[in-house]
């Protein structure tokens, strides 16, 4: 498998690049990014910004782009290592 993950320097919870074998992928397909405790987050920013995978949704990835349940699992888990921000204020 071939695979481009490269957040924006300036929003972390975004991706700039998303490639898996060389097609240009969407991040949704895998799951959501989202702030996960509001509760603490500065005014207009994030708390805990965080990716959470869909893992419901393997079969559809594995068709759409011609992987393997282990590299589904692969994918999700570096989103969610990549795109972990933690509390934020890059969008004020």
């Amino acid at each position: 498998m071939k695979l481009t993950i490269k957040p924006y320097r300036a929003l972390p919870c975004s991706l700039e690049v998303f490639t898996i074998n060389d097609i240009r992928a969407d991040q949704g397909d895998f799951g959501t990014t989202r702030d996960t405790c509001r509760d603490i987050a500065p005014d207009y920013g994030c708390g805990r910004m965080e990716f959470i995978p869909d893992r419901h949704n393997a079969s559809n990835c594995m068709k759409k782009y011609n992987i393997t349940i282990d590299e589904f699992n692969q994918i999700c888990d570096e989103l969610e290592s990549k795109l972990y921000v933690g509390t934020c204020g890059w969008c004020v």
